[in-house]
């Protein structure tokens, strides 16, 4: 009989059951199929009702990186991520910005846009002016969706309106301006564009198609400096490989692009730790480095009049400490009591910090030693492992792949085959 992925009511079905399914599907071994239920710290009844179709649960290392120093408080900063050298390379860098007082971070108020898109209307600039005229009354039923956010000092504050063009003609885009306070704010500003959206039509006469969140951020910035000891980065050779390194990435996209990777190296794995939204994240932060027209990076680097080096890092981060999987995944919540932080604002300031000394980190690597010399002495175990090398024989197996500068998987076997016949 032939196996087929169409499978009715399947989301019906427990965990387990469509577990059994897929192993039969996919012909996994009893060993895989353990795999799939150790669950860990996470209970399968959870993750079930976190999303669709669960049949287990992917874990992913979780580090913590240490000698954060921001705006006078020390960090110990979770970290969840499957790549080699990054927690380690946040840790290094962090110490380094010691030497100079740390970082200095800070945030803009956390103003979420929500966008309700109109159509059909022969005067885009008189519905314009209309939306604008009525704004108090748009704001006012706006609010009425969400009186504790509104008794929290949150809400909606205010209206934009623009004209834009399109292939199918201009468009009205109303940005529901909304302060969503510790949350991450896209259910709150959904919301709130849904029921706002009958008024505009009725207002204009236009039909409303889409009522959603932005994930381009622009009024929820997070910032952050650092001043790097020139001596403790390695003398002025250091300083000026890594100033050119970084006017590489500012006139090329194609170095941009992995600059400003290096970056979310760091803020990613602090925000999927703490449960946060790393596809918004990742999608808000490159769309603000091309928001000019030219992608450019989120750091800025520059040469203070002692020789050190001075960092800066300005990044839309829409984060939450309360709702979504930062409360209902339990090791989120753990996470988040070992960064102690008290605010969303106060965790986008950890989050930009870190971005900013990954950024270092990476480009002191390139511009010095290379960055495959850290990078690779990490990435070796991983090899190891995957040739089957267990306890000791995986320091073993990876220090002699680094010597021989021989990383590859061939090779682990080899020096695994050699060292199993010496015992």
């Amino acid at each position: 009989m032939a196996k087929t992925s169409r499978i009715p009511g399947f989301y019906k079905l427990s965990p387990e059951e469509r577990l059994r399914i897929v192993a039969d599907f996919a012909g996994l071994t009893d060993e895989e199929v353990a795999l799939l239920k150790n669950t860990g710290s996470l209970e399968l009844t959870l993750a079930d009702r976190m999303i669709e179709n669960v049949i287990g649960v992917m874990h992913i290392p979780l580090g913590v990186a240490v000698n954060f120093l921001i705006n006078g408080r020390d960090y110990m900063v979770p970290m969840a991520i499957e790549e080699p050298s990054v927690v380690a390379a946040a840790s290094n860098a962090a110490r380094i910005a010691r030497v100079k007082g740390g970082f200095q971070a800070s945030t803009t108020k956390p103003i979420m846009i929500g966008q309700i898109q109109l159509v059909k209307v022969p005067d885009p600039y008189g519905a314009r002016y209309t939306i604008l005229a009525h704004k108090d009354e748009i704001l006012e039923k706006a609010n009425e969706q969400d009186p504790i956010l509104v008794k929290l000092g949150g809400g909606a504050k205010d209206l934009e309106v623009r004209v834009i063009d399109t292939d199918v003609g201009p468009m009205v885009i109303t940005h529901l301006l909304v302060d969503v306070k510790d949350a991450m704010g896209a259910n709150a500003v959904n919301t709130m564009a849904e029921a706002v959206a009958p008024m505009i039509e009725k207002l204009t006469g236009g039909k409303v198609y889409l009522r959603i969140v932005s994930n381009l951020a622009v009024y929820r910035l997070a910032r952050a400096r650092a001043v790097f000891d020139k001596e403790a980065l390695g003398g002025e050779e250091a300083v000026e490989g890594i100033i050119y390194a970084y006017n590489f990435a500012k006139s090329d996209p194609f170095r941009c692009a992995t600059h400003n990777k290096g970056i979310m190296n760091g803020i990613i794995a602090v925000a999927l730790a703490t449960g946060n939204d790393t596809r918004a994240l990742e999608s808000g932060a490159h769309a603000y480095a091309a928001r000019t027209g030219k992608y450019q990076p989120l750091t800025t680097w520059e040469v203070n009049e002692d020789g050190d080096l001075v960092g800066t890092i300005e990044i839309p981060l829409a984060v939450g400490i309360i709702g979504g999987a930062t409360r209902s995944n339990p090791l989120a919540r753990v996470c988040l009591k070992i960064l102690g932080v008290k605010t969303a604002s106060e965790l986008a300031e950890v989050m930009a910090s870190v971005g900013l000394a990954q950024n270092l980190a990476a480009l002191r690597a390139l511009a010095t030693e290379g960055i495959q010399r850290g990078h690779m002495k990490l990435h070796a175990r991983n090899i190891a492992i995957m040739a089957g090398a267990t306890g000791r024989l995986i320091d073993e197996v990876a220090r002699r792949m680094v010597e021989e500068r021989k990383i590859r998987i061939d090779r682990a076997k080899e020096i695994l085959e050699e060292l199993l016949k010496e015992k």
